[in-house]
């Protein structure tokens, strides 16, 4: 028997970012039963930098889970376009967004959270995203570092997110999360340099599905 299987899908078409993606989920595949797959959309733009560009890739995202069947989703991009569809079309599996999923995860991790937003237009969608889930009073706030999707891979970015995470701390935040799955690989620079929990939201996400799929064993 075909052990359950996990898609995270890349909502854009980097595929430096889908990479990116990959090689940060490599330590969970070790230590875990299900299969975890990645996959990106060719025909989505290369990132979601606006709301626009979010609804743009919402259906193509509804349409990738309809014919890339598994047990669980996760949609690896921090506005979380397509979920809430997603949820309602395909009630058998589990869906989560990484924004939603790292915010949840923070929640347990320390009092007040902030995240490092790929630019300003970014912390628009992100502060809506904590009013919706109603954790306004425990969030210090967003802070973008000027690149995109596709930049985030870029390890020259390393001094700005410094910047940005140490901001954050200065402003009440407790716990930094990541916003966008492209900046995966400076997790353990950032914590080990800011000396606070750094969440990258993709392997939040895959921890959570690892959690919902469990439980129905």
């Amino acid at each position: 028997m075909s052990p359950d299987r996990i898609l995270v899908i890349n909502p854009n078409s980097s595929s430096q970012v889908t990479r990116a993606i990959d090689a940060a989920l490599a330590p969970m595949r070790a230590r875990t039963p299900f299969r975890i797959d990645v996959m990106d959309l060719p025909e989505a733009p290369p990132g979601v930098a606006l709301q626009s560009d979010a609804d743009e890739v919402a259906p193509l995202v509804q349409r990738a889970i309809r014919e890339n069947p598994a047990e669980a989703y996760a949609v690896a991009c921090f506005s979380d376009p397509g979920v809430a569809g997603a949820r309602e079309n395909t009630p058998g599996a589990a869906v989560r967004g990484i924004g939603e999923s790292a915010i949840l995860h923070a929640l347990t991790k320390a009092d007040r959270f902030g995240i490092i937003a790929l630019s300003e237009k970014s912390v628009f969608r992100q502060r809506r995203l904590v009013r919706q889930m109603g954790v306004g009073e425990r969030y210090a706030g967003s802070l973008g570092i000027g690149t995109t999707a596709s930049g985030a891979t870029d390890h020259a970015l390393l001094d700005r997110m410094v910047d940005a995470a140490k901001r954050l701390v200065d402003q009440g935040a407790d716990t930094i999360l990541m916003g966008c799955a492209g900046m995966a690989h400076f997790q353990p620079h950032l914590e080990d340099i800011c000396q606070r929990p750094v969440i990258e939201p993709t392997r939040a996400a895959v921890a959570l599905l690892i959690g919902d799929l469990t439980l129905r064993l």
